[in-house]
């Protein structure tokens, strides 16, 4: 008798179907449901292996045991003729049959389950003409090699953004993976891409060893590897060298392209500036006040190297927009600067996207000068062009959003931040971008979980912990405000407006020897800055020294002083209101208007926007002293100034409750006052007393309800106060 006829008439054969069939079935299942059940990966690989395994003795003990009804027993034991002993054969068929059916029924089930998955309006569709280019490996013993290795990654990135039709991930995403332990399929999935572009980069001596691999993430197939051993003497050509090779590649293995596809390199011929260029983008990503300097001067040492360098240019135009958001520059020496960098691009590349934006932008903000309407809806227009064409850049996007938050419009804003995490998911600017948005629509939770994660990628960010801040005042909760604004000064110490944000609070809390150690670090970094002036006039405010108030807020306006952080608009407003009070308006107006001709001129032909500011808060004074009619006017001209920019003054609930005591109607302004001002915290108008005590409010004031709502207020504030002098104690002692 065969071998195999052997195998037949011991059963061994239908064992060793039937372990097969029931063996797949119960991994199938298994390996299906224990994830769903947080189970970890390696109990799934448990139950593959003991399936394996379990084989072998299985298929040995069938060729020495029999199941029968009476039990298991030996082979040698068994009477073939017994009928009852082809039942438990016949059975083991049966076994055989139902796991089949049984795994085609789950199969086909988990087959659909999936396939519905895929028709998901939500589910992302990943493009196999993708790849993410994650940082190369630097395995050379000298760790200041690094910086050919990320150069070289840089390079592929810029060169293979430039093939049409091929998907490529974000630089900031890709940077986010290094040298993170996660498996290629993890880090597809996370970046959305179908393929990865990976390698390493190992120098001896003047020998340089470059290998890279082009990897299919969803089998880990190697679609394209290639190896370079080179000389150092030009490190610069080899990195352009690599980079069109691995360009062809990838668009032949994955486009189908012919080896003639060609990518313009990164625009200079020398790595040394082009080494200075990658090193400001690394400063610049924490937006910083010490990060911003540090990347203008790596980017002026690459053009003093290569003048001709224009991606270099732009980034210094684009970090001069930066640093005049963060107070490092004023607004007329920063466009002075942009426009004329901006311009030398635009010369020698016409069509550059980020000079477009940038110059679109900068066209935009000093329409409101003039009051050109038509010169910020055009500027709106071609930024919208340029997301447009050029869906991932996203220079044009954030300038966009930026105007678009500006003039009341974050939704819409939002809507270009979230289409760009899409394309960026792993971008810590833009996660603070869409945390800020939602702060502004007063989705805290969002607000919260955003900036967040926009820490969580790139911890060193100042501004990120400032709008956190900002959510606590939301809350009411002064101790977890100070908590953030003290960790925004511990990344930036150079950055003089966070002690002067803490010093500003504690002031107008009552806490003046408290604020004071902040205010003594403000004169010393930056003494003639806009939130000095502020915090002075604060403090002598706070302090109840009238005359040093008045003296403080001269001082802003005779020393011409911005309005940034609201320095010039609070030095106005506490004039005006002292004079109302005082009885004095005509001289102190008089005052402004040999300072600053026209600054109350609500018929001028050109507003600027500090002058704009300036005549808001002059209300309070013209209340006492212009006819209700002339009054009306001014309001209605203000609001149709600001509204041609899209701008919604009453939009501030504290807004609409001023302009309706004004005009008399003392019963909505109550209404108002008590179901939207009043049910906020007291944190988020602290100088509420001084915009109480204005002759407008006089009649909501002898409210009974409005009474206690003020109470409740007080009640409010003096328990913030005890508890951050509490806080700000043990932080003294703790020290």
């Amino acid at each position: 008798m065969s071998l195999f006829a052997e195998l037949q008439r011991r059963n061994v054969v239908r064992v060793a179907a039937a372990y097969l069939v029931v063996g797949w079935l119960l991994t199938e299942v298994l390996t299906t449901i224990l994830p769903t059940l947080g189970a970890p990966e390696w109990v799934s690989n448990a139950v593959i292996l003991s399936f394996a395994f379990g084989f072998i003795p299985a298929v040995i003990l069938s060729w020495v045991y029999e199941l029968t009804p009476t039990g298991i027993k030996k082979e040698a034991d068994i009477n073939r003729a017994d009928a009852d002993l082809r039942v438990s054969v016949g059975a083991l068929d049966y076994v055989t049959i139902a796991g089949v059916v049984i795994a085609i029924v789950f199969i086909a089930f988990f087959s659909a389950s999936e396939s519905t998955d895929d028709l998901d309006p939500d589910a992302t569709i990943v493009s196999s003409e993708s790849v993410a280019v994650l940082p190369f490996v630097n395995m050379s013993s000298d760790e200041d090699n690094e910086y050919f290795s990320d150069g070289l990654t840089e390079t592929l990135l810029h060169m293979l953004a430039q093939i049409p039709d091929l998907k490529v991930a974000a630089r900031t995403s890709s940077f986010a993976f290094k040298g993170r332990n996660i498996n290629i399929r993890e880090i597809a999935e996370a970046l959305q891409v179908a393929h990865i572009l990976e390698g390493s980069v190992q120098q001896v001596g003047t020998r340089i060893r470059i290998t890279a691999q082009l990897i299919r993430a969803s089998d880990g197939y190697h679609v394209w590897s290639e190896s370079f051993d080179r000389n150092s003497d030009d490190i610069f050509g080899i990195q352009d060298e690599i980079a069109l090779k691995v360009g062809r590649a990838l668009s032949a293995s994955l486009l189908g392209a012919s080896d003639e596809t060609v990518v313009a390199g990164v625009g200079t011929d020398s790595p040394d500036a082009y080494d200075l260029y990658l090193q400001a983008l690394k400063q610049r990503a924490t937006f910083s006040h010490g990060g911003l300097e540090a990347a203008e001067q790596l980017l002026k040492g690459a053009l003093t190297i290569d003048p001709n360098f224009l991606d270099a240019k732009t980034e210094l135009a684009s970090n001069y927009l930066h640093q005049l958001e963060t107070g490092l520059m004023n607004k007329d020496d920063a466009f002075a600067a942009v426009r004329a960098i901006t311009d030398q691009v635009l010369e020698f590349r016409p069509n550059q996207v980020g000079a477009r934006a940038i110059q679109a932008y900068i066209r935009a903000e000093p329409s409101v000068v003039g009051n050109n309407a038509e010169t910020l809806a055009d500027a709106i227009q071609e930024l919208e062009n340029l997301v447009a064409e050029h869906p991932r850049e996203y220079q044009a996007r954030l300038l966009l959003s930026k105007i678009l938050q500006g003039t009341q419009q974050p939704e819409k804003a939002l809507e270009l931040q979230l289409a760009a995490l899409k394309q960026d998911p792993y971008n810590a600017r833009i996660h603070y971008e869409i945390g800020s948005l939602y702060l502004q629509l007063d989705d805290l939770e969002e607000a919260r979980t955003s900036l967040i994660q926009s820490l969580d990628i790139e911890p060193l960010q100042p501004n990120a912990y400032l709008r956190l801040g900002d959510i606590a005042l939301n809350s009411g909760d002064g101790v977890e405000f100070l908590k953030q604004s003290l960790k925004a000064m511990e990344v930036d110490s150079r950055d003089h407006e966070i002690p002067g944000f803490i010093a500003a609070f504690l002031y107008q809390l009552g806490l003046n020897d408290e604020a004071d150690d902040f205010r003594d670090r403000v004169v010393a970094i930056a003494p003639t800055s806009a939130i000095a002036y502020r915090i002075e006039l604060l403090r002598a405010a706070g302090s109840g020294d009238e005359d040093a108030s008045l003296t403080a807020a001269r001082k802003v306006i005779e020393d011409d002083i911005e309005d940034r952080q609201f320095a010039y608009g609070a030095a106005v407003q506490f004039l005006l209101r002292n004079a109302a009070r005082r009885g004095t308006v005509d001289a102190v107006s008089a005052y402004l208007e040999q300072h600053a001709p026209g600054i109350l001129n609500i018929d001028a032909t050109a507003i600027s926007p500090r002058f704009l500011t300036a005549q808001m808060v002059a209300f309070d004074a013209w209340y006492t002293t212009l006819t209700r009619d002339e009054l009306s006017r001014r309001i209605e001209k203000i609001q149709a100034i600001a509204g041609t920019y899209g701008v919604d003054l009453l939009q501030d609930p504290g807004a609409r409750v001023n302009v309706m005591a004004m005009q008399g109607n003392v019963e909505d302004a109550i209404e108002l006052a008590l179901t939207e001002v009043f049910t906020r915290s007291v944190l988020l108008d602290q100088n509420w007393r001084a915009h109480l005590s204005q002759a407008q409010f006089v009649p909501l004031i002898a409210d009974p309800e409005i009474q206690a709502a003020i109470q409740d207020w007080e009640a409010e504030e003096e328990a913030a106060r005890l508890r951050v002098r509490s806080y700000l104690l043990d932080l003294s002692t703790a020290s």
